[in-house]
């Protein structure tokens, strides 16, 4: 077993002591933050990325991104207008994924072009959001020049091999694959974390290592808005990227379930390759006049649809925290979602867990949550706003700079759910 592999075990780090960990409590950081997919995609996995750079910067750390190019010919180093802050941006050449919309890094020229961006930037610490091909060469090259390395695992095959040109008996056998490829750069690095104790425990088993940090990817909650009483119309409300694994499908199929009496709409958020599927299936089922789908929106509409909704739905069967559904506790409202992956720690008293793929559940547990009277519905409006608290991305930020700066992080109220 590596060195390296026995520090993933024993959760040693390998660099800096921490008896000096006040005297550098205000130290500025150079971070290097490698991503597949940073925006303008829109995931969970690139919107983390922002956020993580852009709080960084604001506390005074200096940080640059690595990341695929936009298209053919955009490579190349940019300063880029995020948020509140300009970041420096490393675009490498990349390609689209065939039939899916994510572009990769050429993979046989990712090590060579990271070490000249190393070399440049000296960075204090890399921190990966993704193996797959910045992350796989990135690693190797940072561990070479004695640079920490930290790991947060976003991934999930099925995200990516879902939209493949496979057949799909050979699916199964695609995932214990990518599984395997991941192994090899993360039990390399000095620390991993995930977005939550379902997600940490899912990366243990699927790559047999140990304490991975439950780390949540956190938001501002006091972006969102909660109304003071329950709206007068029944509302649903999904936010997300339009994408088969997303199952809005069923979230479709159970809105033909409710009660014509409820007057239930639904509006959808977001955009993607799935988006024609989606379209022709509202029409198939006749819920032209009660569907809204946005397509891409921007945040003052996703936070003004989550204002103004009733309850929030989450059919979707692949994830690893559920940035909108974080979203949608902060605007006060009751979460309907599947008992899935990570979802079940976001549904505490404050909505319902239905049958993943059934849209007969979910839609009874829709109808619980529209025809609860005022009192109980309220009472979930406020436990989402309770259980937010954990999940700030202040609490984030300050656990990955004592990640950087190799002092001992515990786990948060969030790891346990």
């Amino acid at each position: 077993m590596s060195s390296a592999r026995r520090r993933r075990r024993t959760g040693a780090v390998r660099y800096r002591s921490s008896v000096d960990g006040s005297a550098r409590k205000n130290e500025r950081l150079r971070i290097l933050l490698a991503a597949d997919t940073f925006p303008p995609d829109v995931n969970g996995a690139a919107n983390f990325c922002e956020r993580l750079a852009v709080g960084l910067v604001e506390r005074g750390h200096d940080v640059h991104i690595v990341a695929p190019a936009t298209g053919l010919r955009k490579n190349g180093t940019f300063v880029e207008q995020h948020g509140t802050v300009t970041l420096t941006v490393h675009r490498l050449f990349s390609l689209r994924w065939p039939g899916h919309w994510l572009r990769f890094a050429w993979p046989w020229t990712a090590r060579r072009n990271t070490a000249k961006i190393l070399d440049a930037f000296h960075p204090d610490v890399v921190h990966l959001q993704s193996h797959i091909v910045i992350g796989r060469g990135l690693a190797r090259t940072a561990i070479e020049r004695g640079i920490p390395v930290i790991a947060t695992n976003h991934f999930m095959p099925e995200n990516v091999l879902d939209q493949a040109p496979l057949p799909q008996w050979i699916i199964p056998l695609a995932i214990r694959i990518a599984w395997r490829d991941a192994a090899k750069t993360y039990r390399l690095v000095d620390r991993i974390t995930a977005p939550t104790r379902r997600a940490a425990e899912y990366l243990e088993a699927a790559v047999d290592v140990h304490d991975v940090l439950a780390v949540s990817c956190g938001i501002q909650a006091g972006l969102y808005t909660s109304r003071d009483l329950r709206p007068a119309d029944n509302h649903i409300v999904f936010v997300g990227r339009i994408a088969a694994e997303k199952q809005i499908e069923v979230l479709l199929r159970a809105m033909t379930l409710l009660d014509p009496a409820l007057r239930t709409t639904l509006t959808v958020v977001g955009g993607g390759d799935h988006m024609p599927v989606i379209e022709k299936l509202v029409s198939e089922l006749g819920l032209g006049d009660r569907v809204t789908l946005t397509g891409f929106s921007s945040d003052e509409v996703l936070r003004a649809a989550l204002t103004n909704g009733t309850v929030f739905a989450m059919p979707s069967t692949a994830e690893l925290q559920s940035i909108a559904s974080l979203e949608a506790m902060a605007s006060g409202l009751p979460i309907v979602a599947a008992n899935s992956m990570a979802l079940p720690h976001l549904v505490d008293g404050n909505g319902y867990l239905f049958e993943p793929g059934d849209e007969r559940d979910l839609a009874e547990k829709l109808t619980a949550v529209l025809t609860a009277d005022d009192d109980e519905y309220l009472r979930m409006k406020h436990r989402s706003l309770e259980m937010i608290a954990p999940h700030d991305i202040d609490r984030t930020l300050s656990t990955f700079e004592a990640l950087y700066r190799g002092e001992p992080v515990a786990a948060g109220p969030e790891a346990g759910r």
